[in-house]
């Protein structure tokens, strides 16, 4: 149930799902088939190397331009459990500087995401990073993506990655 876009690399390694730069370092995404509004999203990342990388969500891909939001996976200070909208209006909300102690940077991090109609919550390691109300996201419906930002030199693995859809 799920698509490459880009040619970064996406591969399982002792049952964990990989994804790492490739020759053409540049965006690449791991997208659902299927599309979803209202749901409840929990996974476990590890970031290696420089390790900036992403959740998306209600989202759409053309290649490897996608539109929706993006719950921020990156290193430490980069504001991970921030959304940022791509295409469109940029940072939407960043977690509070201190949040950002809950982060453990090469250890394996659980992120949980919650998107119920207009609101949207993020959690990391348990502690909720950011709660925001947003219309346009609230009218949305889309692919879930996995990212690998553009630049090179990124590695992240992801484990234990489920999804439980809500009414």
């Amino acid at each position: 149930g799920w698509i490459i876009y880009g040619t970064e690399k996406w591969y399982v390694e002792n049952g964990i799902l990989v994804c790492e730069s490739g020759p053409d370092k540049g965006y690449g995404y791991l997208g659902t088939e299927k599309k979803f509004k209202n749901f409840d999203l929990s996974l476990e990342f590890k970031q290696e190397a420089n390790g900036n990388s992403g959740v998306f969500i209600r989202s759409s891909i053309d290649g490897t331009k996608i539109s929706g939001w993006q719950a921020e996976v990156a290193p430490p200070g980069s504001n991970t459990g921030g959304i940022y909208e791509s295409y469109g209006r940029g940072w939407l909300i960043k977690p509070y500087p201190a949040l950002d102690k809950h982060l453990k940077m090469g250890e394996w991090n659980t992120m949980r995401i919650v998107a119920k109609d207009d609101l949207l919550t993020t959690y990391l390691n348990g502690q909720k990073m950011i709660e925001l109300h947003d219309e346009k996201i609230g009218a949305a419906e889309g692919q879930i993506a996995l990212q690998i930002h553009d630049g090179g030199g990124i590695k992240v693995r992801w484990r234990n990655i489920n999804i439980k859809v809500m009414e």
